[in-house]
């Protein structure tokens, strides 16, 4: 388990003062000018070495996506993108750091920034997200009176810009070329790559964009050393993570927890059990809404990192939104919701997510019901296959493995619910 000294985020639930006073009694800003003349390649080796891996759902080391950004200009900006569109059903980690412990990502821009050769950062925020971004503008003011940000940010002799840019709740926009642009002013539709955006991203400029928890938690590594921060986990699922639990548990919590930990500690010791206990638990989706569904029984000795519920449990952690389904769930009913979601937030440029979304979601509506056939469980899951893999973006995958999870580990539900013509059980 791990001790509050080990802590990146030290007021994630608000108990502390969130501004810039509060953040520098609590360590942060801390040396932040030393760090920055140890020089780029010292940030970026530093990082690699930490062994983080992108904190947004596809888990990319992060150090190596650093180190993408061209070394020298050849006359264009770069720009340092921060993915605060958190809109993956279940996820609600970013939104804390934005509200509570903003100034950890406000100076890891910086830091970021500066490693990337970019002398501006937007952060990109979900168009939901209000008292996000009235704490997170109010941070960043504070920054700029305080002269941490601006001309000479915080006396690293590095001229630095931060700008917060709200969206209007498109999900869409958190697949990074989406964003790009919608920041430019377009409409959320992702890009054909290549190009990469390290190569033409923002305005055609080389960009990265990275998710708020990587970019906030990398001052902290950088002060405290990447052994530190990779003696957490497995090897290669480093570090500290921010978990959200939701469901059926009788704590729901943000939790901030070492990589690696089994799902049994994690909900035992932070959210105080399954709801109606352990013999009670049918499915957890670990990851967020995108990741496929998990019987209950294989989770409780599951170990919460990538490469396990990859490679065991066929499922992932995603965003480590962990989801969790008590035996009074519609299973059926929980994906087909989440079935519905997808084809809601299709921007409809691919063929293959924009009329398979909606086919699933229907096939979906009638399984729930009982109405459709045994035989139309395969017909869906080939659907699945078409569409999974097809797409410019991953939402063609993210509305695939849901269904997919569910046929694979709930087929049995399914088969009983058509046969029988039972219609769904109302949602409790």
């Amino acid at each position: 388990m791990l001790k509050d000294e080990d802590r990146i985020f030290t007021n994630i639930y608000g108990m502390h003062d969130r501004t810039l006073k509060g953040a520098q009694a609590r360590g942060h800003w801390d040396g932040t000018a030393g760090i920055i003349k140890k020089g780029r390649d010292w940030i970026i080796d530093t990082m690699k070495a930490s062994g983080l891996r992108g904190r947004g759902g596809a888990g990319f080391p992060t150090g190596l996506k650093w180190s993408f950004m061209p070394k020298e200009s050849d006359g264009r900006p770069a720009y340092l993108v921060v993915n605060a569109d958190e809109s993956e059903p279940g996820t609600c980690k970013d939104r804390e750091i934005m509200r509570h412990d903003p100034h950890t990502l406000i100076e890891g821009c910086l830091i970021a920034s500066f490693a990337m050769n970019a002398h501006a950062c937007y952060i990109y925020l979900r168009g939901e997200y209000i008292r996000e971004r009235e704490a997170l503008q109010a941070a960043i003011d504070e920054c700029y009176d305080a002269g941490l940000l601006g001309k000479n940010a915080a006396k690293s002799g590095w001229d630095f810009d931060l700008y917060l840019h709200h969206g209007a709740g498109a999900y869409i926009c958190g697949e990074e070329t989406a964003l790009l642009e919608s920041l430019e002013g377009k409409k959320g539709m992702p890009r054909m790559k290549p190009p990469f955006p390290a190569g033409a991203g923002l305005y055609g400029c080389p960009t990265t964009v990275n998710n708020v928890e990587s970019i906030a938690v990398a001052p902290t590594i950088l002060r405290r050393g990447a052994d530190w921060f990779a003696g957490f986990g497995r090897e290669n699922n480093a570090g500290t993570k921010l978990f959200a639990i939701s469901g059926h548990v009788n704590n729901p919590c943000v939790v901030e927890e070492a990589m690696s930990i089994t799902f049994e500690e994690l909900i035992d010791k932070h959210c105080g059990g399954i709801r109606g206990g352990w013999d009670n638990l049918l499915a957890v989706i670990p990851g967020g809404s995108s990741v496929p569904c998990v019987r209950g029984e294989k989770m409780k000795d599951a170990i919460m990192d990538f490469d396990y519920l990859r490679g065991e449990l066929g499922s992932g952690l995603g965003t480590a939104a962990v989801i969790v389904m008590d035996k009074q769930t519609d299973i059926i009913k929980a994906i087909w919701r989440l079935a519905k979601f997808y084809k809601h937030e299709s921007c409809g440029q691919c063929t293959p997510c924009r009329e398979g979304t909606g086919w699933m979601m229907r096939v979906m509506e009638r399984l729930v019901k009982g109405e459709a056939s045994v035989e139309e469980i395969d017909m869906l899951w080939d659907v699945t296959k078409q569409v999974e893999g097809h797409t410019i973006c991953a939402l063609g995958d993210a509305a695939a493995w849901p269904i997919q999870g569910l046929i694979r580990n709930f087929r049995d539900v399914i088969e009983d619910r058509v046969k029988t013509k039972r219609p769904a059980v109302a949602a409790k």
